[in-house]
């Protein structure tokens, strides 16, 4: 079964590649490292997102999501997210929450610190297995974690 998901993923990839020739486009493929608890990476996606659509004339585009553990040692029952804040932060946090707040309202979002933040590993296994039936059901997913996140405080660890 492992098998035929392999091959069907590869044949994916080729026809991709195969219709982007046809139609005189280059398939670009973009492999990103991120974690579901850190906020740049969804400032970061969003242009991406945004360069993609001002591409996608000239470039068919494929976005891989791989993980990255920020605080890999977070716990998995959850911890308070401002206090994590605080704590991480130190004095700072005041100044480095306003600027999230800042950069998230450019994007069009509201930066959202309540909730629980923890262990990521569950979340990146969800992303591993939706990237299994394509790199738009993958990035699609890793919108949807990082809306609930950030702006709805959903906790990360929730299964």
């Amino acid at each position: 079964m492992a098998w035929k998901l392999k091959v069907k993923g590869i044949r994916l990839v080729r026809s991709m590649a195969e219709s982007a020739a046809a139609a005189g486009k280059k398939l670009i493929r973009v492999d990103v490292s991120s974690d579901t608890i850190c906020p740049w990476c969804l400032v970061g996606k969003r242009n991406l997102d945004k360069a993609i659509a001002a591409s996608n004339d000239r470039f068919n585009f494929e976005v891989r999501w791989h993980p990255f553990f920020l605080h890999p040692s977070l716990p998995k029952e959850g911890m308070n997210k401002l206090q994590f804040y605080k704590d991480l932060c130190g004095p700072r946090v005041d100044g480095v929450v306003a600027r999230m707040t800042e950069v998230f309202r450019g994007i069009g979002l509201n930066y959202n610190l309540s909730g629980l933040t923890g262990n990521t590993l569950d979340s990146h296994r969800l992303i591993y297995y939706a990237g299994k039936q394509g790199s738009d059901k993958q990035n699609d997913l890793v919108e949807e974690l990082f809306l609930g996140y950030f702006t709805q405080a959903k906790y990360i660890g929730d299964r």
